[in-house]
């Protein structure tokens, strides 16, 4: 089974530049994450409920650790590991819920970080160099683009494939099933916060992972000779389903365990595990089952 990193779908030219480019700002996302964010609001003074909160909880546990840790980050992503196809498709649609991207966009963004902190020097875009609020603005609303924009290339296995197709041609339209769903049990209560809240949570969460992850010394492990480290957050286990030990993640990128070490909490290694247990995963990949990378020195 193919191990997909940045520098597989990523091809640079000889014009390519990681740091010459300029951050724009990205008036669909930032429209989207705003309006979201309106109506989660709007959902808590509005619809104060304890059934409305733990629709937001249920869906927020479920979108976030089967769909964006387990199905587009582990799964699509780094395929590091294997389920059939019906499965597959649903953690990945799971993973679109909480309306970060289509599939073909959360590879790219994901790739296009990952090649901009494997280069000697980083932007301070991709690298979350900024100080949190700017960061925060930079990340949720805006995009960095290069001046000599590389060649993204997706496997032909999802590239061609018409349900990813399909649910990266209409991602933000996915909300609207569960939407009326949650309409139609439980009112706008439900849809304001089992919707507009949980994905504006869930993208602010996604920021607040990837901004502090990548501040101060890293733990764990480190990759000499890389401008960008990540780090470990402790504590942050079963809140961030496992996307918390993003040092562990930068020394392992192919391991579908993040939290290797003793007492290291991953729900979603948990999922997986499961998965596997009962038959529906196999190629399951470890943190010891590949060569490690370059530089890596244990913290």
């Amino acid at each position: 089974m193919t191990d997909w990193i940045a520098t597989e779908r990523v091809h640079p030219d000889a014009r390519t530049c990681a740091m010459t480019g300029r951050i724009v700002w990205d008036a669909p996302q930032s429209l989207w994450t705003i309006g979201h964010g309106v109506g989660g609001l709007a959902g808590v003074v509005l619809f104060p409920a304890w059934d409305a909160a733990l629709v937001f909880v249920v869906l927020s546990g479920v979108t976030i650790c089967a769909g964006h840790s387990v199905g587009m980050h582990r799964l699509l992503i780094h395929r590091a590991f294997r389920v059939p196809k019906p499965l597959e498709y649903l953690l990945v649609w799971l993973g679109v819920l909480v309306g970060m991207a289509g599939p073909m966009g959360m590879i790219r963004a994901h790739d296009m970080r990952d090649w901009h902190q494997r280069q000697v020097t980083c932007p301070p875009h991709p690298s979350h160099g900024a100080a949190p609020l700017r960061d925060m603005w930079w990340q949720m609303h805006c995009r960095f683009r290069l001046t000599h924009p590389l060649r993204f290339v997706v496997e032909a296995e999802v590239a061609r494939d018409p349900i990813y197709r399909a649910m990266e041609a209409t991602w933000r339209w996915q909300q609207l099933p569960l939407a009326l769903i949650l309409f139609a049990v439980g009112g706008w209560g439900w849809v304001l916060w089992g919707v507009c809240l949980r994905v504006f949570v869930s993208l602010t969460g996604h920021w607040a992972v990837g901004h502090f992850a990548h501040h101060g010394t890293p733990t764990g492990w480190r990759i000499d000779g890389l401008p960008v480290q990540g780090r470990n957050l402790p504590g942050l286990g079963l809140l961030t389903f496992g996307e918390n030990w993003h040092g562990n993640h930068h020394a392992f990128p192919h391991s579908a365990r993040l939290g290797v070490g003793a007492g290291q909490m991953d729900p979603g290694w948990w999922l997986v595990l499961l998965l596997e247990r009962v038959g529906l995963a196999c190629d399951v990949v470890r943190p010891g089952d590949r060569a490690a990378r370059e530089g890596l020195v244990r913290v």
